[in-house]
């Protein structure tokens, strides 16, 4: 196609005045790369440029709200996110796991393998199995590639409703850059629900796989369906979520009778308990 391109454009620059003749040769040209750049964003996304997507969102993310700075408590949340990764069709990605300093109730996932909880869902919580099942889910998010799909359906149209422009645009590049700011805007909008309804689903069966309580993820949904939905601190997670109690009733209806058998597991209050207790300490 490219190639037939060419060939039309000699034809029809070759009845043109010089000057038009190369202008229209640049402006093709132009259209030829936004065209590829549309082919680039919308194609199959290979395991090392999903890592630098992730990389990227993940520094934006952390320019908003830094890393808590408690060694042990990092570690922590990171033993329990690799132990859950190890326990999924993807656990040779390299892992990363993190604990935003921020007040506010969420939790995030990047391409990659990057899961971030912030210091105020944590303090929600009082098991292991609750940080397991809240985890897994954002876990879901990256084995199922999520916010990949979203990024590339959104690219799909934005670059298609702008290749016009590209032809007067002196630079064509910037493609990864369009990218990262389509990924940053999921996060302030959300992914769909039936992706979320997903991730609840098999969030519950990689917990539970690891060898956690599976009800920790409904759990910690009922502990955020009693905070007030006005206060600031949940204010995102309730605007990129479904209601908690859609995913309640979704997972009380996946779950019933088929998870009993796994009801007794140990939660690990104790030892989720210590770890909440360094992140409870106030600043040096």
């Amino acid at each position: 196609m490219k190639r037939h391109l060419h060939t039309a454009a000699l034809l029809l620059a070759a009845a043109l005045p010089l000057g038009q003749a190369a202008a229209f040769e640049l402006n093709l040209n132009k259209l030829g790369a936004a065209l590829g750049n549309i082919k680039d964003a919308t194609g199959e996304v290979d395991e090392e440029r999903e890592q630098k997507i992730g990389e990227r969102l993940s520094s934006k993310l952390l320019g908003a709200a830094a890393l808590v700075e408690i060694r042990e408590v990092q570690l922590y949340v990171n033993r329990v996110g690799r132990w859950l990764a190890s326990q999924t069709e993807r656990a040779d990605l390299e892992w990363h796991f993190g604990v935003l300093d921020a007040d506010t109730i969420n939790a995030f996932a990047t391409p990659g393998g990057y899961v971030f909880i912030t210091r105020g869902l944590l303090l929600t919580m009082d098991s292991e199995a609750e940080l397991a099942g809240v985890l897994a889910h954002e876990i879901s998010h990256v084995l199922r590639r999520h916010h990949l799909e979203a990024i590339k359906t959104r690219a799909q149209r934005e670059l298609t409703l702008n290749v016009m422009s590209a032809l007067s645009d002196d630079d064509n590049g910037g493609l990864m850059d369009s990218m990262i700011d389509m990924g940053m805007d999921l996060y302030s909008k959300g992914l769909d629900r039936d992706d979320e309804y997903e991730a609840d689903r098999m969030g519950v069966v990689i917990a539970t796989r690891a060898g956690y309580e599976p009800y920790g993820l409904p759990v910690s949904l009922l502990a955020l369906a009693e905070v007030n939905t006005e206060d600031d601190s949940i204010a995102l997670m309730s605007s990129t979520h479904p209601p908690v109690s859609d995913r309640l009733a979704r997972l009380d209806q996946l779950m019933e009778g088929k998870f009993e058998a796994y009801r007794d597991r140990p939660l690990a209050s104790e030892r989720f308990r210590a770890m909440r207790q360094q992140l409870e300490k106030p600043a040096r």
